[in-house]
């Protein structure tokens, strides 16, 4: 299949229209094959995920964040020129569809609405380019049936780690079942406020900082940056595998690169009070 065949497909699903005006999706590096056989997709494009890519022989690595938010020039031996030199060894293009994926909530990006089954959907934030109702950041919605935060914290397992899943922000009430849920996959706690205004019981989200726990003003469910986008993308491969004719799918899996500092079986230690 040709390259720019490709990239129409990726862009329905991801219009670079939609992209935030400080982001760098879209094409992140060219190549000379301009007829792809074998596709990789992966969330970071990390030498180790480029090698993965290699050994499946990819002409074309789509990853979900770009190589560089900011570009500069490759002028120290870091993981950025790493990844240029292998890139450039193995004459492979990459493509980064990053807030222009995130904002398709009718596509991949809205997983968890369609595993939680939320109805009456609406997005957090809109695109100020906005080409559907369902184009922005973020999203909310009502459960079919109020369920606890024990049953909730079960269905997300399903699908995502929770290994470092962290609650701040107000307490969940026992007594109160969860009726509407507000999410946004990455770092998404810049739109608590926008959630709890629009009436959400929780919000689910990644990378939620002191400050943000501190004054948030609705329960903030912080289950890491890693997990939300990973399966995001892992579905994202799905779509492109059913519509690329022709052209074998590989999704690379990754790990969180944030992992748990205690041990298991170790105990905290006990802190002396002052005297």
């Amino acid at each position: 299949m040709q390259l720019n065949e490709i990239i129409n497909i990726i862009e329905k699903i991801a219009p670079l229209s939609g992209a935030a005006s400080w982001d760098n999706s879209g094409m992140q590096l060219a190549g000379y094959n301009t007829t792809v056989h074998t596709l990789a997709l992966c969330l970071d494009p990390s030498p180790a995920a480029i090698r993965r890519a290699t050994q499946h022989g990819a002409q074309l690595l789509v990853t979900h964040h770009p190589l560089l938010i900011t570009p500069r020039l490759p002028a120290v031996l870091d993981s950025f020129h790493e990844a240029l030199s292998l890139l450039f060894k193995a004459d492979m293009a990459l493509y980064a569809a990053h807030t222009s994926l995130d904002v398709a909530l009718d596509g991949p990006a809205g997983w968890l609405a369609q595993e939680l089954a939320l109805h009456a959907i609406q997005v957090l934030e809109p695109c100020p380019r906005q080409t559907g109702p369902l184009q922005g950041f973020g999203c909310i919605g009502d459960l079919p049936e109020p369920q606890s935060l024990d049953v909730l914290l079960a269905r997300l397992a399903r699908h995502i780690s929770l290994n470092g899943a962290s609650l701040s922000g107000l307490p969940v009430e026992n007594t109160r079942p969860l009726k509407r849920i507000a999410y946004c996959p990455g770092s998404g706690a810049s739109l608590a406020r926008i959630a709890a205004e629009a009436g959400a019981d929780i919000f689910i989200t990644g990378d939620v900082k002191y400050h943000s726990a501190l004054d948030a003003p609705l329960p903030l469910l912080d289950v890491g940056h890693h997990s939300l986008e990973e399966e995001m993308v892992r579905r994202f491969a799905l779509l492109l595998d059913e519509r690329l004719s022709g052209v074998d799918v590989h999704f690379l899996f990754s790990t969180n690169p944030i992992r748990p500092a205690m041990p298991a079986g170790v105990c905290k230690p006990v802190l002396e009070k002052p005297r």
